[in-house]
């Protein structure tokens, strides 16, 4: 059993390029009404312009507050409501945390994890107004388990995980489900697959990453649900992976 979206108006974070453009499609294709919001309004223009649906493109820094808080008003500006946040802007930084630069070690946690709990504090009120809403963040295979050659992005999706667990309790009874969706590797440009004939060897060739194709689709299941169903985590693997 499922329920239609259509006409649900949806914000979309890092929606310039992989799994935030897959998942622009793919509700598009399910009638959803969508802001989307990066900081390369060249690339969401070029996607807008491809989505049969009301598309509102927003320049938006994640690591900026007046931005987010200016996404989330403008949003009901145009759209008079608002149904899903997709909380999906993130960066990857791996390493040795001695070689690290503190300083980009920052900026992730400010992306990753403020940005976050600022996504999700801005729209709370307006979905317990409206009776109800969804919160999904994009987090990761290494908000699970401590991947060795990451510490410091692991320890932002930890910290993602334990938020996600924690606030769904406390907004279940206002109508509000608040899920995450942990991909392993994903052959998107966040990561180190570029170039598109590399993305497509390493998914449908050697079977070592995921696309942002199949995120996006776990992401409309989760959407989908009946409304007294909450998916609190999807973990998604690649077929042959090394975690």
């Amino acid at each position: 059993m499922s329920q239609p979206l259509a006409g649900k108006v949806v914000i979309i974070t890092g929606a310039s390029s992989g799994i935030g453009a897959a998942c622009a499609r793919l509700l598009a294709a399910q009638g959803c009404k969508l802001t989307l919001a990066a900081r390369s309004v060249d690339k969401m223009e070029a996607l807008a312009d491809q989505l049969p649906v009301e598309t509102f493109v927003l320049r938006a820094d994640m690591t900026e507050v007046a931005d987010i808080a200016n996404m989330v008003e403008r949003t009901l500006e145009r759209f008079g409501r608002l149904d899903i946040m997709l909380a999906n802007a993130g960066v990857y930084i791996p390493g040795q945390f001695a070689d690290g630069d503190m300083d980009a070690y920052s900026m992730m946690l400010k992306l990753n994890v403020d940005a976050v709990f600022r996504c999700a504090h801005a729209v709370i009120p307006i979905m317990k107004a409206q009776g109800g809403g969804d919160i999904i963040v994009t987090s990761s295979i290494s908000g699970h388990m401590d991947i060795v050659g990451e510490p410091v992005y692991s320890a932002s999706k930890n910290a993602v995980q334990t938020f996600v667990h924690t606030l769904r309790r406390q907004v279940a009874g206002d109508g509000i489900r608040v899920m995450s969706l942990a991909p392993g590797p994903v052959a998107n440009p966040m990561q180190w697959l570029y170039e598109a004939e590399e993305q497509r060897r390493a998914v449908e060739e050697a079977g070592s990453h995921l696309a942002s194709e199949d995120c996006a689709e776990a992401i409309l299941f989760m959407l989908s649900r009946p409304p007294h169903v909450t998916i609190r985590d999807i973990v998604i693997l690649p077929q042959i992976n090394r975690v």
